[in-house]
């Protein structure tokens, strides 16, 4: 006679323990993609201007307070329109298409696909700007027409990598839109390379802002990436030979290599504050790209190293979640202008910066809720998709139950800040458990 197989009790108890954590796992990853689909519903019913360009905020009704020609010709807040919601169109826009590009090859939704080219036909609008050849419009007056003067290589870098992952991915194109893309992109850096790769600014206090020539994790990635990307493109040997060249050619104080800075990955910068992901990801794409495109093994595990790293230091971020209250009712000032108590004349790129941070300084004061949402939401979300821009996928598993958990913290309807916009590229990239 068979004897009845039984369980001990301890078997019984680590069994339901098993049961309940897959449970809670799965329920997890459920609010995770609710959380993505909710941001994705967000950025195209809020933030996306009537020219295709991603705006930095607006309130909860998708209402904000676009500068006026004199304000951009006044120079007012600053020069660099820092804390303007028209601030960072070619940075976001370059960014986001990454997520959108990724969301569209998972749906093959048409409406997806047609978002994406809304975002790159934002990224040419604002190449169209300004009388400056190479200059990179960061948003523009309600007449449609009138800009800030000053760019940044922070704008600049999006919108080449926006441009060239459209380009780089299988995306349904004609010939005359691809001619098109690769010719403007072309002609930008061409542009750069005559400037000795620095940034045109169009007028104002100084002629340029930025350059890939910083030694360090600012500049070495940038650099690399364009010229890569115009071998690529253009198939021209003297763009690879210039790639080579810049690879090995040792820079700043450390005489170190830019592969080697590459290899070190995302160096927070101590002048901006503790932790600051959101624009060290203008690196990591630059190096994720570096990553696809190369096909020289030692140079290729360099980028990957480079990587990993950069995803180790992002992930200490992805806690900052637990400092956010998705419910606080705390103020956010939409009205910018009030950094004009900060205001003086700018006559140099320092002068300029300077009169920008005062008026931070006082846009801060004014409006409590948007430091938080800079420091525990726009933190560890671009973090997370730092993340999943190594490609380790065994490493990023390890890292999986925490960027879901940051995917599905937020409500997203109740930010003001666009800069969630990176949960939808994280999501996308997130490898399968």
């Amino acid at each position: 006679m068979a004897v009845p197989f039984r369980l001990s009790a301890f078997a019984v108890v680590a069994l339901a323990a098993a049961a309940c954590s897959v449970a809670r796992g799965d329920d997890l990853e459920a609010r995770a993609a609710k959380g993505v689909e909710q941001a994705h519903a967000e950025i195209w019913r809020r933030f996306v201007d009537p020219h295709n360009t991603v705006l930095d905020y607006t309130d909860l009704d998708g209402k904000y307070l676009r500068p006026s020609p004199q304000d951009c010709r006044e120079m007012k807040p600053s020069a660099l329109s820092w804390g303007v919601p028209v601030e960072d169109g070619p940075m976001f826009n370059g960014l986001y298409l990454d997520g959108a590009i990724n969301r569209w090859k998972r749906t093959r939704d048409p409406a997806d696909l047609a978002k994406a080219r809304r975002l790159v036909d934002g990224l040419l609008f604002l190449a169209s700007l300004g009388k400056t050849p190479g200059f990179i419009a960061r948003g523009v007056a309600d007449d449609g027409v009138t800009t800030y003067p000053m760019g940044s290589n922070d704008q600049t870098t999006p919108w080449l990598y926006g441009i060239w992952r459209y380009l780089q991915e299988d995306v349904p194109q004609s010939d005359e839109e691809r001619q098109r893309l690769t010719k403007r992109f072309c002609e930008i850096i061409d542009v750069l390379e005559k400037c000795d790769w620095r940034m045109p600014c169009d007028g104002g206090p100084s002629t340029y802002r930025g350059n890939f020539n910083t030694p360090g994790w600012e500049g070495a990635p940038r650099r690399l990436f364009v010229l890569k990307a115009m071998h690529g493109l253009t198939g021209e040997a003297r763009w690879d030979e210039l790639y080579r060249a810049a690879l090995v050619e040792r820079v700043g104080e450390s005489q170190r290599t830019r592969l080697e800075i590459c290899r070190t990955g995302l160096v927070f910068d101590p002048g901006q504050g503790p932790r600051h992901s959101w624009t060290g990801s203008v690196g990591v794409t630059a190096l994720r790209a570096l990553w696809e495109l190369e096909t020289n093994d030692a140079w290729k595990a360099a980028y990957a190293e480079g990587l990993r790293h950069s995803a180790e230091l992002s992930a200490k971020s992805l806690p900052l979640i637990e400092k956010f209250d998705v419910d606080g009712k705390e103020h956010f000032e939409q009205n910018w202008r009030i950094m004009n108590e900060a205001w003086k004349p700018q006559h140099s790129e320092a002068e300029a910066v300077a009169v920008a941070v005062a008026g931070l300084r006082v846009q801060g004061r004014a409006s409590p809720r948007l430091h938080l949402e800079k420091d525990y939401m726009r933190e560890p979300v671009f973090a997370a998709w730092v993340v999943t821009l190594c490609p380790d996928e065994a490493y990023v598993r390890t890292e999986r139950a925490a960027i879901l958990r940051v995917l599905a913290h937020y409500r997203y309807d109740r930010l003001h800040l666009s800069q969630f916009f990176p949960a939808e590229s994280a999501w996308f990239r997130l490898p399968p458990k």
